[in-house]
Parts: structure tokens; C-alpha cells; sequence
């Protein structure tokens, strides 16, 4: 049953609607500027930092903030912000390489193992693999937490829910690829931000205030402590999948691909890290208030159902606009994400395909539509059977992460070829893959990374040798 009334689900579908044509308006303005294939895949180094930053944040804040966040908050307090942390160390770690990731103008996270190690096909296919299925993972499980959600609110049939976001993402994308959706991202992003601080002060408010959820809930989650309230074998578990995933994450990536400048490219990831901050404060807040109205609820992802039962009507309907601003935001972001690797990497770098400026785009379009269509068909059949791919962020992560920052370490001193990055990703899915299998307490992603590693160093020693001064070495060298 909706927990709506009549009036409030038809002002939801209206606010729903008007987001969803000023995100069009927004994304045909902008998709203008995308006449080439370039502009289409990485935006073509176009966008301020300003641009950059928001976006960052709007792509990483999705239906995991909204409702597996908030999880958090209900069961842990303020153990949240170390899950926002883990992605924030991500992020600084991969601004000690954004200027080198800028300067080589990349496309993709393939290209950078390709520029490392070589040229090669089956280099760039397990590349591909590794970076496409997350963002694939992300879109499918957003048009499932958008149905969940909606389906609350409104009574309306998950596979009708579902059809909606998916036409929706399509609209963001269509249009420019990811120059239509970094603008469009950067509008919703700050209306998220907006949001995010609004329907937390108001959840505390609407709990009785800070003094009654202190008063209730355990101080253990709501004091200092209770950065820590969720155990530290929890805490050293996130720091070990988040980090590495962040990491490999090619929707990050391909904001750094696409700043204007050389030099925004490292503050950018700064910045975001920082916009993380705000995503925590919404998603503890709500858990804590929720907690101290409710310290009952069999399911803590169940708290941002809850509230919003109790939301007055017009505070309810522009949060069903929030809902849809930040799940269009990362489905769209992860849509043109899987599209620029089938079409950069799959399509141009493995097929051979040699199609014109003219044809690279409407190509790239049809393929939207297709990944978009096969996302949501699983979305409907399979919502619960998802769950699964949360193991793509593991195994993605150990067959990319020690090839990217390993090789990017080594590739002055050590000749890399492509026998050593494909002995190096195959270690790590195997090592992913034999932990999983026994089920190991550590994230299986760990041990895959580890094995990754010993993998390149062995093969680094063995076969790759030292690096040559060769005469052509100046115009060939990966520039730091």
C-alpha cells in the first residue's frame, strides 16, 4: 500500500515530472556542445572545476546513501562518517596521480593500462571487463532502489517504476553523453546539497530535537565515540572494500579526464572528498532521528521508508524530487560510463571498429538505449538476485588497482610489457575468487589485491627487466 495520500502522489509525480523536464531542458542545452566523439566520451576537457566537484558528488551520492546510509546512522551513529572517510582517502590517493591522468588526455580506465604496459588486445578486453561491470552494477541497483522507494510512496508497479528512471537516465544521456551529464549533474548536485542539509536538520527536528534523540539513543552512537560504534572489525573491513573500489571506480576517473585545466584536476578530487561530508551528515542525522522515534525497526534500511511516511506533504513531495535528482544523477553518470568503454574500448580498441566522427556518436546513442534496456530487464527479473553484483566493486578492484598505481610506480625503472599486466589482473581475480569462495572474514577484494601484487612484482623481476634508454624513449615515455 503507498504511504501516500491521493494529493501527495499526484505533487510527487508532478515534482517528478518538472525534474525530470528541467534535467531534459538542462541536458539538450548542454549536449549542444557535444559534436564529437570526444566531446561524448570525456566531455573533451571542458568543464570548470566548480563543475567538477558538484558532479563528483552527485555521481557517488545514489540510492546507496539513501537508503544503505542511512542503515548505517539507525544501527551506528555517526559511524557513517568513516564510511564517507574510506571514499574520501580514495579520492586523495587518486589526486596524487590526477595531474599524470589528465596530462595524457585518457578516455577510459583501459587506456591506462594500456599506456603503461602496452598495446593489447587481451590487456584491454580484461580491462574493460573490470572497469565497465561496476558502473553496470550501479545503474542496475539504482533503478531498483528508485522502484523500492517510489513503490513506497506511490503504490505504482516496480517494473512500471523501473521503465520510468530507465527513460529518464536515457534523457540525461542521450543528448551529449557526459558533457549533458556533468552539466545536468552539476544542477541536481546542488540541489542534493541543498536537500541533503534540509531534510537532516528537519528529521532532528522532527524527533523532538537534539536534546530528545541524546536523550534516547545510546550515547555511544551520537557522542564522539560513536565513530567507532560500529566496531572496529567493521570499520577495518569498510577501509579494506571501499578504499580499493574507489580506487578503480572509472565514473570518478572520468571527471578528471574531463577538467579544463591541468591544475584542477588534483583539487577537484580534493573538493569532492570534501562534498563526501555532506552525505554523511544527511544519512547519520536521519538514522539517529529515526532511531530515537523508532528504535524498533527489524530492517535499519527500512529508516528512509519510515520517515518518510511522516513527512508533511509539501516537505514530502520536494523530497520525492530529491529521490529523483540524485538516483538520475549516478544512473546517468553510470549509463555514459559502460558506454564509453564499449564504445572506446570494445568497438574501437578490440573490434577494430574504425567508424567515422559522423557515425561514433549515433553508435554510441544506440548503445545507450541497449545497456539502459538489458539494465532495466534485470532490474525487473532479478531485483532481489542484484545483490550479487556488489561483488563486481571486488573483483574490479583486484584486477585494476595494482596494475594502475603499481604500474604507474614502476613504469620509469621497469620495462612493463602486456604478459605482466595480464599475469597481474588474472592473479587478483583468482585470489578474489578463491577468498570469496571460502568465504573469508577479511573482504575478498584484499586478497585478490595482495595476490595482484605479488603478481606484478614477480613478473615485473622476471620478465620485464630494466627500463632502456631507447632514441625514441623521450616520445614514448608516460609522462608523470
Amino acid at each position: 500500500m503507498p504511504t501516500g495520500s491521493p494529493g501527495q502522489i499526484i505533487g510527487i509525480v508532478l515534482a517528478s515530472l518538472a525534474v525530470i523536464g528541467f534535467g531534459l531542458a538542462m541536458s539538450v542545452y548542454f549536449g549542444r556542445r557535444a559534436k564529437t566523439s570526444a566531446d561524448w566520451l570525456t566531455a573533451r576537457e571542458s568543464l570548470p572545476l566548480i563543475v567538477v566537484v558538484i558532479t563528483q558528488f552527485a555521481t557517488a551520492t545514489g540510492g546507496g546513501v539513501l537508503i544503505a546510509h542511512v542503515g548505517i546512522g539507525y544501527r551506528s551513529g555517526w559511524s557513517v562518517f568513516v564510511y564517507e572517510a574510506c571514499v574520501i582517502v580514495g579520492f586523495l590517493v587518486l589526486a596524487l596521480i590526477a595531474r599524470w591522468l589528465r596530462e595524457q588526455r585518457f578516455t577510459t580506465v583501459p587506456d591506462i593500462v594500456t599506456r603503461l604496459f602496452g598495446d593489447h588486445k587481451l590487456v584491454t578486453a580484461i580491462a574493460a571487463l573490470a572497469a565497465l561491470v561496476v558502473p553496470f552494477g550501479w545503474l542496475a541497483t539504482q533503478f531498483v532502489a528508485f522502484a523500492q522507494l517510489f513503490g513506497r510512496l506511490t503504490g505504482l508497479s516496480p517494473t512500471v517504476l523501473v521503465l520510468v528512471i530507465m527513460v529518464a537516465s536515457l534523457l540525461f544521456v542521450l543528448p551529449g553523453g557526459l558533457t549533458s551529464v556533468a552539466w545536468t549533474d552539476f544542477v541536481f548536485g546542488l540541489f542534493m546539497i541543498v536537500m541533503s542539509l534540509a531534510t537532516a536538520f528537519y528529521a532532528i527536528h522532527l524527533a523532538g530535537g537534539w536534546s530528545e534523540i541524546t536523550a534516547t539513543v545510546p550515547e555511544r552512537m551520537w557522542s564522539l565515540a560513536g565513530l567507532t560504534a560500529a566496531g572496529w572489525e567493521q570499520l577495518v573491513l569498510w577501509l579494506a572494500a571501499i578504499v580499493p573500489g574507489t580506487l578503480t571506480n572509472q565514473l570518478y576517473y572520468q571527471r578528471v579526464f574531463a577538467t579544463k585545466k591541468v591544475t584542477d584536476a588534483r583539487r577537484g578530487l580534493a573538493l569532492s572528498g570534501l562534498t563526501m561530508l555532506i552525505g554523511g551528515l544527511y544519512a547519520g542525522c536521519l538514522g539517529l532521528a529515526v532511531r530515537a522515534m523508532n528504535p524498533g525497526l527489524a530492517n535499519e534500511e527500512e529508516a528512509t521508508g519510515w520517515l518518510l511516511a511522516r513527512l508533511p506533504s509539501v516537505l514530502l513531495i520536494v523530497f520525492g524530487a530529491f529521490l529523483v535528482s540524485t538516483i538520475v544523477s549516478t544512473t546517468g553518470a553510470a549509463l555514459q560510463s559502460v558506454v564509453a568503454n564499449l564504445t572506446r574500448d570494445v568497438y574501437q580498441n578490440i573490434v577494430g571498429g574504425k567508424a567515422s566522427e559522423r557515425k561514433l556518436v549515433p553508435l554510441s546513442r544506440v548503445l545507450t538505449v541497449g545497456v539502459s534496456v538489458l539494465a532495466a530487464v534485470l532490474a525487473i527479473l532479478f531485483p532481489k538476485a542484484l545483490d550479487w553484483l556488489v561483488a563486481t566493486y571486488a573483483y574490479s578492484a583486484a584486477a585494476l588497482a595494482v596494475p594502475i598505481f603499481g604500474g604507474y610506480l614502476l613504469h620509469r625503472r621497469r620495462r612493463l610489457t602486456p604478459a605482466i599486466a595480464i599475469g597481474s589482473m588474472f592473479a587478483g581475480v583468482l585470489g578474489c575468487g578463491v577468498a570469496h569462495l571460502a568465504d573469508t572474514t577479511v573482504p575478498y577484494a584484499v586478497y585478490g589485491i595482495g595476490a595482484s601484487a605479488v603478481a606484478l612484482v614477480l613478473l615485473t623481476y622476471l620478465v620485464g627487466g630494466p627500463r632502456r634508454p631507447s632514441p625514441d624513449h623521450t616520445a614514448t615515455e608516460v609522462t608523470s
